[in-house]
């Protein structure tokens, strides 16, 4: 992509975007099945979980969390950060910070030291079958810090703070960027790729840094999504997607058909263990992370693309959806949880029960978080 330093750049509009809404909505309901799925059989932790043994599944199963943790996360903080540099402009450093401290903090907070309570509760009750109360099992709990799915607020506040830091550094207008090309997205999700690998050599997949719940191996997607929607923002760069990305889903698909699966067939001919892909020096690893990033960028890039040609008008059910999607993010962990518990004894295999528990989490979540946003105080948060 070009630049041009001396260029003075428009700001983003007030007006809404309803398409950057939807892809939210979208996003959601991607995050809420990654958990189903993790949850059944695919890799990865969650507070209560029942994995098939049946190969074909399971290989299905971490395809599906594959290509989702390649662009999703990393879709919220660039999505997140379009917004931004007009709420800073509007609001002021003090005001704007006290905003985010407001709606990301009391919701960090519910989660923390209520609602992952609670679910650890039912786990320990149900799944455990451990016969007692909850003022008991509340009594010799030590896990009140407890981000879980919303180490995604601390980390988008912590992103907020170091922009406030730096526009109060760099007290000049904001560089002018050209749209990049669908050839420069590819580049560039090369490019994270080679730091992803090189950060996994300290911080592998699955590395948590607590009490925060990050995923360090993850964070250089992260961090240049985010930094990628201000830039995108100070720019108006989803005014100028038009017809650049057409061939896009056509290279995203012959990643995930092709590309994929051949991460599958090394990990067969060379024997290599798990540990391989997720970190370290190794080849493996390094293919995995340049797959993941470039299958991403392009991902996040054909989904704007889609979102502003397709979904760009209003929709009653979508605006609904859209105004709770946060609500929603913050209640589905319980609510998979609760799903999944009842489920508990039902005699089939784990991967019969996600495809009953997974469109019902969606369903309820969605369900309880609409009603969420209607009670009167909690409507003013989020």
């Amino acid at each position: 992509m070009s630049v041009s330093p001396s260029a003075k750049v428009s700001e983003q509009p007030q007006s809404k975007i309803v398409y950057i809404d939807y892809l939210k909505v979208l996003l959601t309901a991607l995050v809420i099945l990654h958990h189903a799925f993790v949850t059944y059989g695919a890799p990865g932790g969650w507070y209560y979980f029942e994995k098939t043994t049946i190969k074909g599944v399971v290989l299905a199963m971490t395809m599906f969390v594959s290509v989702n943790q390649s662009f999703f996360m990393g879709f919220f903080f660039f999505l997140s950060a379009l917004f931004i540099p007009a709420s800073y402009k509007k609001k002021g450093a003090a005001v704007f910070l006290k905003d985010r401290l407001f709606r990301l903090g009391i919701p960090l907070l519910f989660y923390s030291f209520i609602l992952a309570t609670v679910m650890n509760y039912l786990v320990y009750y149900y799944a455990g079958q451990h016969d007692i109360t909850f003022l008991q099992f509340i009594s010799g709990y030590d896990g009140w810090i407890n981000v879980g799915v919303l180490w995604f607020v601390v980390a988008l506040l912590l992103f907020s703070f170091c922009y406030v830091i730096w526009k109060k550094v760099v007290q000049r207008e904001p560089i002018a960027w050209k749209l990049p090309t669908a050839k420069q997205i590819l580049l560039f999700g090369a490019g994270v790729g080679a730091i992803s690998f090189l950060v996994r050599l300290i911080f592998p997949i699955g590395w948590v840094l607590d009490p925060v719940g990050f995923q360090l191996g993850h964070f250089p997607q992260y961090i240049f999504a985010f930094i990628f929607g201000i830039i995108a923002a100070e720019n108006k760069w989803v005014a100028q997607i038009d017809e650049q990305y057409k061939r896009l889903p056509v290279i995203v698909l012959c990643l995930i058909i092709f590309g994929l699966p051949a991460i599958f067939v090394v990990k067969a001919i060379f024997n290599s263990p798990l540990e391989n892909f997720v970190g370290g020096f190794h080849k493996e690893a390094m293919l995995y992370a340049f797959w993941e990033q470039i299958t991403g960028f392009a991902i996040m890039a054909a989904l704007l693309a889609f979102g502003k040609k397709r979904l760009n008008k209003p929709f009653e059910f979508m605006n609904k959806m859209s105004r709770c999607a946060f609500a929603v993010y913050i209640l589905h962990p319980f609510v998979l949880v609760c799903l999944s518990l009842l489920c508990k004894n039902w005699g089939v295999d784990p991967a019969m029960k996600l495809l009953v528990v997974g469109p019902q989490a969606v369903f309820f979540s969605f369900l309880l978080g609409y009603v969420f946003v209607k009670i009167p105080v909690v409507n003013k948060v989020v």
